[in-house]
């Protein structure tokens, strides 16, 4: 209910009745935000750069690395974040530590679907561009890509629902809290994949509820941008008319 959706557990112990996941949503949304805005751009100019540019050693080694990538455990993400952000810089866990892991993982889904994006523009369009004496780079910002956009969007959109329930870096990095915290930058944070996490393992009646619920609060974010990707790929997919 309401009540459920804008309040935190604050005072209210594991094992009574009441209580809510507002800071676990506030931290959801903080932490895979900044996740977003790490991974996109760097991507996007990966992607861009393996299409359009890439030729010789240097484009298959980070071909290589980002195959690599794709297949790399969360939980080992988490802890190389863990070992250089809060063991060597000694930062302490935060949200933007557990964003930095979940940065990992997002980047080579961003730079695959982007890079079959961009193949399926036809080389026509990139020709007739440059055939009127139109830079290369100018090319690609005003003919590529917006021919592209829509299952660029789309292919992010998945990837930011690939990395929304992932749990191992959050209790590695960003540790948790009963309280409400809106500074990613400094002090543990909760999410939801934790809050489900941590609720269960209370083994309370009051805790089984609020982590059912808090599972489904979970799927209908995710089920709510895997249908956006849907709406925008339709959106943007070419017209056919007789």
């Amino acid at each position: 209910d309401g009540y459920f959706l804008t309040h935190s557990m604050g005072v209210v112990a594991d094992s009574e009745p009441g209580g809510g996941i507002y800071h676990a949503i506030l931290g959801t949304l903080e932490q895979v935000g900044l996740a977003t805005l790490f991974s996109v751009p760097i991507g996007v100019l990966t992607a861009i750069y393996l299409v359009e540019y890439g030729r010789g050693r240097l484009a298959k080694a980070v071909t290589f690395f980002v195959d690599v990538m794709t297949g790399i455990p969360s939980i080992v993400a988490g802890l190389f974040v863990l070992s250089l952000w809060v063991l060597i810089l000694d930062m302490g866990p935060s949200g933007v530590a557990g964003s930095f892991a979940l940065c990992i993982l997002m980047i080579p889904v961003v730079v695959r679907s982007t890079e079959e994006m961009l193949k399926l523009v036809p080389n026509e369009l990139r020709e007739a561009s440059l055939a009127l004496g139109i830079p290369k780079w100018r090319t690609i910002l005003k003919v590529v890509l917006p021919t592209s956009l829509g299952g660029i969007v789309t292919g992010v959109m998945l990837a930011i629902a690939r990395i929304t329930g992932e749990t191992a870096p959050v209790l590695l990095l960003v540790w948790g809290t009963d309280f409400i915290n809106a500074n990613p930058f400094q002090d543990p944070q909760e999410s939801l994949p934790m809050y489900i996490y941590l609720q269960y393992g209370a083994g309370s009646d009051a805790s089984y509820d609020r982590a059912w619920a808090a599972a489904l609060t979970l799927i209908a974010f995710i089920m709510i941008l895997n249908l956006a990707a849907r709406g925008i790929a339709r959106w943007k997919a070419p017209k056919t008319g007789r």
